[in-house]
């Protein structure tokens, strides 16, 4: 073989290393851009590895109700929570002229945004259409955190941009705090959010090993109170219609029989935790004791009366360092956090 032939066989095989080189190098990129685009950075502390539950009572949670309150309505900005972004105008400017130009943003963004005026910069007030008044104050806000992860840098710097538009065109001034800040706030309130979402699960299995009759159990449920889903959960809701707890079939068929049921206490929206568990735990026992049943956690360990006992107080701990943070549970921030 020539030189010549040896030097093409060589350059092309640095031509397919680099080939290779390069598809990994833009599968990187594409990854990361994926993680930044549609993930939370934080590590689910009680799932550890494992997307699987473990330990009987206390997971973190991403489960809401199917009709609970919109926690964005009447909400007002909070730096807290929100990346929150300043306007003042020259005079009064109607709520009417503010919407024509903050209403397809606020489209845009669904839930996630929010807006409120002041005549004078201290009591503010939450905007919607139809306002009558006039304001010269505005604050903007979009959210930064909820239990999908952390709002992206990027999407922060076109918010802001935005936000100067609609201030030009109502000619008004803009006060934007730094990103940096803004986002090191986050990020640090994410994990948080990650340390505090918890969620309590209770099972309730026939003792003899037989499916629970459906149409017992539905009636049973429904006596208790709560009302029936679509999908064949059941709820209990409090006097303005928000969500307490979930009953849920999680094994068998529903025609025929169901063999396990989970009970579900999403902690940081429910605004008296000890209670609604309590509560949960009254109905569980009763279900269980009504219709032959035992109380297991997710290992199939009984629960007796100590080991629901210890979950309260550890609930306890939860609610106390929600209220610490200042997001008591079930407020309007914290519905607003996790959700």
């Amino acid at each position: 073989m020539s030189e010549f032939q040896l030097g093409l066989l060589s350059i092309g095989a640095l031509a397919i290393v680099g080939v290779i080189v390069y598809n990994r190098v833009q599968e990187r990129l594409a990854r990361r851009q994926a993680e930044r685009a549609f993930g939370s950075q934080h590590e689910d502390v009680l799932l550890g590895e494992s997307t699987a539950r473990r330990e009987p009572t206390l997971e973190p949670t991403a489960r809401t109700g199917d009709h609970e309150p919109d926690a964005s309505m009447q909400a007002l900005p909070d730096e807290a929570l929100d990346y929150v972004i300043s306007l003042t105008a020259e005079r009064p400017l109607p709520v009417s002229a503010f919407f024509e130009h903050w209403g397809p943003l606020e489209h845009r963004l669904a839930r996630r945004a929010l807006a409120s005026g002041s005549e004078d910069g201290s009591a503010w007030k939450s905007l919607g259409q139809g306002d009558p008044g006039a304001y010269r104050a505005f604050q903007i806000a979009l959210q930064l955190v909820s239990r999908a992860g952390v709002a992206r840098e990027g999407e922060l710097i076109e918010f802001r941009a935005e936000v100067e538009n609609l201030a030009a065109a109502l000619g008004a001034t803009v006060v934007a705090p730094e990103l940096k800040r803004v986002m090191a706030r986050a990020r640090e309130l994410d994990q948080f959010c990650a340390d505090a979402d918890i969620q309590v699960a209770l099972n309730l299995v026939a003792s003899d090993g037989e499916p629970f009759p459906a149409a017992r159990l539905d009636s049973a449920v429904v006596a208790a109170g709560l009302e029936r889903a679509a999908d064949g959960a059941y709820a209990l809701r409090d006097a303005e219609g928000g969500l307490l707890f979930t009953v849920t079939p999680v094994a068998g068929e529903i025609k025929s029989g169901i063999a396990k049921l989970g009970f579900y206490l999403d902690v940081p929206r429910v605004r008296e935790v000890r209670k609604t568990y309590e509560s949960m735990v009254r109905l569980a026992s009763q279900l269980a004791a009504g219709l032959g049943g035992t109380l297991v956690d997710d290992n199939g360990r009984a629960l007796d009366e100590k080991s629901l006992a210890a979950i309260g107080a550890e609930l306890d701990t939860v609610r106390q360092t929600l209220e610490r943070r200042g997001l008591p549970p079930g407020g309007s921030l914290a519905l607003r956090l996790f959700s």
